[in-house]
């Protein structure tokens, strides 16, 4: 433990889990061709998105079978699409096990209202659900990395490959930093705002062939927002996923996109970004294995998430306070921190157990985890002091 403010601190503090943190070297300068106060639909601004959606394509490693598209309203917007667009005519099963999934839940049972929904939930948090209660014949919703909880899923065999129904995975903060199994995944989304450190507000929606096969020959009974429409007279509008957005899209985050994307390539693609998410997961692994106070949120280490990596505090002079009392002397962590411009954003998620929540996403350097942690300690200290005088 440090009995003062150490020396030096991160050359950046923007350790938030989204949006994140921007690229290393990232600056706007490197936005300069983008196409401002030009159409979406001319020859540049067509050309532009379409040019995101061949750059993620070959960044994520995505099939070339699968279509990829850029839709309205993040990551969310993404996955209530499909949710519209194509629940209904299978059973649905959904898995939630944090904050975000648990929106998937609302919206199927209390807003879609669809009939034989199973709801599999992890509890308590820091859990994952039990796949095994999977259906064949069912629709799936999952969410590959919880953001909230820092949980995320070991692996997809759990998920059948003569499966009947369509799996949906909301990848939002697992995608460019996680492996995904495609042969799996049916639908999956995400949002620029997370590993890559890009702008928000545009979501992405990558479909298998089995997805477009639900699309077109299903109408769902319920009327669809123009935002919501993947398919014209029953074929699936494929100028979605060639660059023809629904609604007009930024393009100056296009350009944000691309230059993230840019930056992707040039570090060595899909297996550096997954490294660089790991040595900095590991780094937070090794300070915890040697500190008594502090430990992850998830007590499986194959369970735990290697972009939002979720803290707990287990010294017993404050796990022995009452909730409330937990919630405040965490919320005093995350303040000192931010104080001092050390971390900035890094309290846990409103609906999740009080503690930390470190970003480790691609953009991150190790560097700067490293030079966190006695930060992290010397927090501690000083807020137990305060708590105990």
């Amino acid at each position: 433990m440090t009995t003062g403010k150490p020396a030096r601190k991160p050359q950046d503090p923007r350790f938030c889990s989204g949006p994140a943190k921007k690229r290393p070297g990232y600056s706007v300068q490197g936005l300069a061709s983008a196409a401002l106060g030009r159409s979406h639909r001319g020859k540049l601004g067509k050309g532009k998105l379409e040019e995101a959606i061949e750059r993620t394509r070959s960044v994520l490693e995505v099939p070339a079978e699968h279509r990829i598209g850029i839709v309205p309203a993040s990551d969310t917007g993404a996955v209530e699409m499909v949710m519209w667009s194509a629940l209904g005519p299978r059973p649905l099963d959904i898995f939630a096990w944090e904050a975000f999934g648990e929106e998937w839940v609302t919206d199927a049972t209390e807003q879609l209202k669809l009939e034989d929904t199973r709801v599999i939930r992890g509890q308590p948090y820091g859990t994952l659900p039990d796949f095994t209660q999977l259906r064949k014949n069912a629709d799936v919703i999952f969410t590959q990395n919880g953001t909230t909880s820092g949980v995320r899923i070991p692996n997809f065999d759990w998920i059948s490959a003569d499966r009947e129904g369509i799996t949906i995975n909301d990848a939002t903060s697992a995608a460019f930093a996680q492996p995904i199994a495609w042969d799996k995944c049916d639908v999956l989304t995400f949002s620029w705002q997370k590993v890559l450190g890009g702008e928000g507000a545009h979501g992405m929606l990558v479909l298998s062939p089995r997805a477009v096969e639900r699309l077109e020959s299903y109408t769902p009974p319920r009327p669809l927002p123009k935002v919501f429409r993947l398919t014209k007279k029953g074929k699936l509008d494929e100028g979605i996923f060639e660059g023809s957005t629904i609604n007009t899209p930024s393009m100056l985050c296009v350009e944000d996109y691309l230059d993230a994307l840019k930056w992707a390539e040039t570090i060595g693609g899909l297996p550096v970004l997954h490294a660089r998410a790991n040595r900095n997961t590991q780094v937070l692994a090794d300070w915890v294995a040697k500190t008594a106070w502090v430990d992850f949120l998830p007590q499986d280490p194959a369970l735990r998430s290697n972009t939002s990596v979720c803290l707990r505090v287990t010294d017993p002079r404050i796990t022995q306070l009452p909730e409330a009392a937990q919630a405040t002397f965490a919320k005093r962590l995350s303040d000192l921190l931010e104080r001092e411009n050390v971390a900035l954003d890094v309290a846990s998620y409103r609906s999740a157990p009080p503690g930390l929540r470190i970003w480790c996403g691609a953009t991150v350097e190790a560097s700067d985890v490293e030079l966190l942690t006695p930060w992290l300690d010397w927090a501690f200290e000083l807020s137990v002091k305060e708590q105990l005088a």
